[in-house]
C-alpha cells in the first residue's frame, strides 16, 4: 500500500512567461495534461501593477496569497475581495471578469485551476509538524507545494526521501492499480491539492507524468 513514486518540481524549474497584457508573470508549476488542453493547472502569478486576469470559461479557480502585502480582486459584477497576509484565499469561476490590484507593492499568488467536467480538485492549507500521509487510489493523486520550511517526500521509516525547500512542489500521481499512501515529514507549511478523476472511464485516460 505504501508508494514512492514522486515527480519533484523544484521552483528553479517552473516555466515563467509574461501575461498577454504585459502586466504580470506566470510561473507554471504543473499542467495535466501538458499543453493548452490541460484539465488541471498549478501556477504562481506575479503582479507588479493592476492587471486584468485572462478569462477561462468552464474553469474553476482558487487563489492563495503567497507573498506581498495583499491583493484586491475587483470583479466586473461589482464584488470586491481582498487576499491579505499571511495566506488568505478565494475561489471563483474562471469565466468571471476580474482585475487584480496589488496592495502596497508586488505580490505573488498561488493559482489552482481545473475543469470540473474532467476532474475534482480540493485545496488544503496545512501545517507540517513531523509526519503526515497522503492516501490515494487509482482515481486520486496529490500535488504538494511547500509554503514555508521544508518537507521530505517519502522520508518516513528510515528512508532518505526527496527534500523540498520553500517554493518547491511535487506531484504524487495515481497508481495504475490498487491503493497507496505516501509519507511526508518535516517542519513548515504546505498547500495540498487532492485531485480526483471520475471512477467511470478514469483508467487509461488519466494524465500521469513520469
Amino acid at each position: 500500500m505504501s508508494g514512492r513514486r514522486v515527480l519533484t518540481l523544484p521552483a528553479t524549474g517552473y516555466r515563467r512567461e509574461r501575461w498577454r497584457n504585459g502586466r504580470g508573470w506566470t510561473r507554471e508549476i504543473l499542467a495535466l495534461p501538458a499543453g493548452a488542453d490541460w484539465a488541471l493547472r498549478l501556477s504562481i502569478a506575479e503582479l507588479d501593477a493592476a492587471a486584468d486576469f485572462s478569462p477561462f470559461p468552464g474553469v474553476e479557480r482558487e487563489q492563495v496569497l503567497l507573498h506581498g502585502n495583499g491583493l484586491r480582486l475587483q470583479f466586473d459584477d461589482g464584488q470586491v475581495a481582498e487576499l491579505l497576509p499571511p495566506h488568505q484565499r478565494i475561489r471563483f469561476a474562471g469565466s468571471r471578469a476580474v482585475t487584480g490590484v496589488p496592495l502596497d507593492g508586488p505580490v505573488q499568488v498561488f493559482n489552482l485551476m481545473w475543469r470540473p467536467g474532467s476532474l475534482a480538485a480540493h485545496l488544503f492549507h496545512r501545517p507540517l509538524v513531523g509526519d503526515m500521509w497522503c492516501f490515494g487510489d487509482g482515481q486520486t493523486g496529490w500535488a504538494v507545494h511547500v509554503l514555508a520550511g521544508s518537507a521530505r517526500m517519502g522520508g518516513a521509516d528510515g528512508q532518505d526521501g526527496t527534500l523540498l525547500a520553500a517554493g518547491d512542489s511535487a506531484w504524487l500521481p495515481p497508481p495504475a492499480t490498487g491503493r497507496w499512501r505516501h509519507p511526508i515529514d518535516g517542519a513548515g507549511e504546505l498547500l495540498l491539492v487532492q485531485v480526483q478523476w471520475p471512477a467511470t472511464g478514469a483508467g487509461g485516460g488519466r494524465p500521469l507524468p513520469a
